[in-house]
């Protein structure tokens, strides 16, 4: 599977996530600069990595939505190629409109940096297919901005087409009926806080994240 990993002027986890789409694929993904026009055919996934893009200015990935390669993403997404938005990326893909509402401060204007307990609230997806509906899993949180935030039309439409992905199990950033990832409504975009890519494997203390890659490359397949 051809892959690629956009990367911001202040990306700092597209490496991390470079090596575990590679880990679980067996071929490095393509490395985007976010000036380019135009991104390789003929991919199967396109992942938007975290960090702080454009040093967070202005608001968190608000610049980096503008970037010249992101009109090119939003282009695949709509033409139905899958694409995962993690930390920052998540921000990102909100800001562009392809996800509903936005990454906020944390509740307590902390940043948050510790393994966390989710539930998975939907494996139909292609994204979490690997795993069982009502699983708990372990999988790391790195964020200043993570509050979800959306209003109550929208949280009930997420709740209501099963599109609320992954959910913490205890409030870990004030976020919206703790929601921690969400899907578009054709199911190939997912945006979720916490790191998947920083549990690939049991030298990380697990590899809940790593079934996210697989599943995804099952289903690509």
């Amino acid at each position: 599977m051809k892959t690629a990993v956009i990367v911001f002027p202040g990306s700092n986890c597209d490496r991390d996530l470079a090596v575990a789409i590679e880990s679980v694929t067996g071929t490095k993904p393509a490395m985007v600069w976010h000036g380019e026009s135009e991104l390789p055919d003929g991919l199967g996934l396109i992942a938007l990595p975290g960090g702080f893009s454009y040093g967070d200015y202005l608001r968190c990935g608000a610049i980096a939505a503008r970037s010249p390669v992101v009109r090119a993403v939003v282009d695949a997404a709509n033409r139905g190629v899958p694409v995962i938005g993690i930390c920052n990326g998540f921000q990102v893909l909100t800001e562009t409109g392809l996800l509903p509402g936005a990454l906020m401060r944390n509740s307590g204007l902390n940043f948050v940096c510790r393994d966390v307990a989710l539930t998975v609230e939907n494996s139909q997806s292609i994204f979490t297919s690997r795993y069982d509906a009502g699983e708990t899993i372990s999988i790391p949180v790195a964020h200043h901005d993570g509050n979800y935030f959306a209003d109550a039309a929208t949280l009930d439409q997420l709740e209501g087409e099963g599109r609320i992905a992954f959910r913490y199990v205890s409030d870990v950033n004030g976020s919206a009926r703790r929601i921690a990832g969400i899907v578009n409504a054709g199911g190939n975009v997912l945006g979720m806080m916490p790191h998947p890519e920083r549990k690939i494997e049991a030298a990380h203390g697990g590899s809940d994240g790593r079934r996210l890659f697989e599943g995804l490359l099952e289903a690509v397949a």
